[in-house]
């Protein structure tokens, strides 16, 4: 067989953005134990492999929901969701197209408010924290804002329609939301402990 002279060129590697770290630091721990995803500050978060002890989203595994259209609702999947991470500064925003005052991170289910973090929602998957106190979470990706969520902020509005104000953090809080994660090494997280990201090397794959 007679090899070509001249063979194909290997395809042009996408642009390359090199790794980084940015620091931050942890402004409020919250945990969900009173049996529904609402949470509440707490002294300090322990965490194992299988996420917070005691609160709504642990567990190796969950459920799947809405989220997940190409399983039959219901299906035993691993839980990648088991930290919820917001920041204060995004959650205003998307307050402010709400027209109300403020959210609570507590209304929405959040375990961590992380300051410090520019456009926190935004990190992407695969992204570390490592927390000073020697918990690594590992962020699955950003945390789309639910209908659910948005009734339990309606429910501090009461002079505002429910379902509108619900409807309306759909839109407002669309990458605002913050990120969830997994416990990729487990131990406690205090509130007002430093926290490093370590993002990955990134590029946009063209396939």
């Amino acid at each position: 067989m007679t090899l070509p002279m001249f063979p194909d060129l290997a395809p042009s590697l996408p642009q390359v953005h090199p790794a980084r770290r940015i620091k931050g630091q942890v402004t409020a721990v919250l945990a969900a134990l009173a049996g529904d995803f609402v949470s509440g500050e707490v002294a300090g978060l322990r965490l194992g492999f299988d996420g917070i002890e005691g609160d709504y989203h642990a567990g190796p595994t969950r459920r799947s929901g809405g989220r997940e259209p190409w399983y039959p609702r219901g299906t035993e999947i691993r839980n990648e969701r088991q930290v919820s991470i917001v920041a204060e500064d995004e959650l205003a925003l998307a307050a402010g197209e709400m027209g109300i005052a403020r959210i609570e991170p507590a209304w929405i289910g959040a375990n961590l408010v992380i300051a410090g973090i520019p456009m926190l929602t935004m990190l992407p998957p695969r992204t570390q924290l490592f927390f000073e106190g020697g918990v690594t979470l590992r962020i699955d990706g950003d945390n789309g804002p639910c209908r659910l969520a948005g009734a339990a902020i309606a429910r501090n509005y009461p002079d505002r329609d429910e379902t509108t104000l619900a409807l309306s953090f759909v839109k407002a809080a669309k990458r605002r939301r913050g990120v969830v994660a997994w416990v990729e090494k487990p131990g406690v997280i205090g509130k007002g402990e430093k926290v490093t990201a370590h993002i990955w090397e990134q590029w946009i794959y063209q396939g």
